[in-house]
């Protein structure tokens, strides 16, 4: 009998030993989901096929990681921007990441993240602020050397000689600013090659095709023979009007832009369109791991350049299929 309950015992201990353990197992498992990392970011908007493969691969690779993503679509507004900043850090997000729809204005909401202990990664865009240290890293393009690529490759297609018609991004934007500088960097160059006609098309394939309806409009309309476009989505606007006035895309009139959409691939494959210089949308991947280290307390570079390239209408058909975006 002294046995039996002796054996009773220790098996009433072994149980409630393992329920122990399984209860700790089970808090432990809450306790680790209760501090999943957890990332404010704020999008440009939804403006052009390359900002939204760059909202997918964002979304897609926080997914990926487990990461809880707060999603904010500014609609290329800074105000907007700005509200949804204030709400991540009244969220008390672990890091805040954006997009700055322009590069000014933003100081004053970035010393309330630092006063907060919250550190912040730019995306794909900068600021411009007084005191660097409001924010850890920026990840992506080189935009002068963008504009200076676009401004070569242009030289390259007309000889050194051309009128060009400009469709500049968004007023205010890094990309906007950065491209133009680097694309009349280069035009210093060419003393036949100059800038008649210039304006806003706002990143958007409808205000490019409205702003070069304008200028097909103009008195001077004849003599442009070069357009450059700061995005692929303008570009691609512009030629729709260009073949509703009986223009000839690509022909009649030389056509670079930016980005490296599958639009623009395919309108190069179509003679309508001759070089794009590529902007790699696909930050996702390289966005979170800076984030990750940003959150660890690592140290990371303060400036990351993604890698990209030049495409002209050669190369369309056999780069086409490759197109993620």
């Amino acid at each position: 009998m002294k046995i039996s309950s002796v054996y009773r015992t220790s098996i009433a201990l072994l149980a409630f030993t393992t329920a122990c353990v399984f209860t700790q197992l089970q808090a432990l498992a809450a306790d680790t989901g209760q501090k999943k990392l957890v990332v404010g970011f704020s999008q440009v908007g939804a403006e052009s096929g390359w900002r939204t493969a760059n909202t997918e691969s964002i979304k897609s690779e926080a997914q990926k990681r487990g990461i809880d993503l707060r999603f904010s679509d500014a609609q290329q507004k800074q105000e907007n921007q700005i509200k949804a900043i204030r709400s991540f850090i009244a969220q008390g997000v672990d890091v805040i990441a954006f997009s700055p729809v322009v590069e000014t204005g933003f100081e004053p909401v970035l010393q309330e993240a630092k006063k907060a202990g919250i550190p912040v990664v730019l995306s794909d865009r900068a600021v411009k602020v007084s005191d660097p240290s409001l924010y850890v890293t920026f990840l992506g393009s080189d935009f002068v050397e963008e504009g200076r690529r676009a401004a070569n490759a242009l030289a390259k297609l007309t000889g050194g000689k051309a009128n060009i018609a400009e469709l500049v991004g968004t007023v205010g934007s890094a990309p906007a600013i950065d491209r133009k500088k680097g694309f009349e960097e280069v035009l210093a160059k060419y003393p036949d090659m100059k800038i008649i006609m210039s304006q806003s098309g706002d990143f958007t394939r409808a205000k490019g095709k409205e702003v070069m309806e304008a200028f097909l409009k103009a008195p001077n309309a004849k003599e442009i023979n070069a357009l450059f476009a700061h995005n692929d989505d303008m570009a691609l606007g512009a030629i729709q009007a260009m073949e509703e006035a009986g223009i000839k895309p690509g022909q009649d009139i030389k056509i670079v832009s930016i980005d490296g959409v599958r639009g623009a691939f395919e309108a190069m494959k179509d003679g309508k369109l001759n070089v794009t210089v590529e902007c790699n949308p696909l930050l996702g991947p390289q966005l979170f791991d800076l984030v990750e280290k940003v959150a660890n307390k690592e140290e990371v570079p303060k400036r990351v350049v993604s890698q990209e390239g030049v495409y002209d209408e050669a190369q369309a058909a056999a780069e086409l299929p490759k197109r993620q975006y």
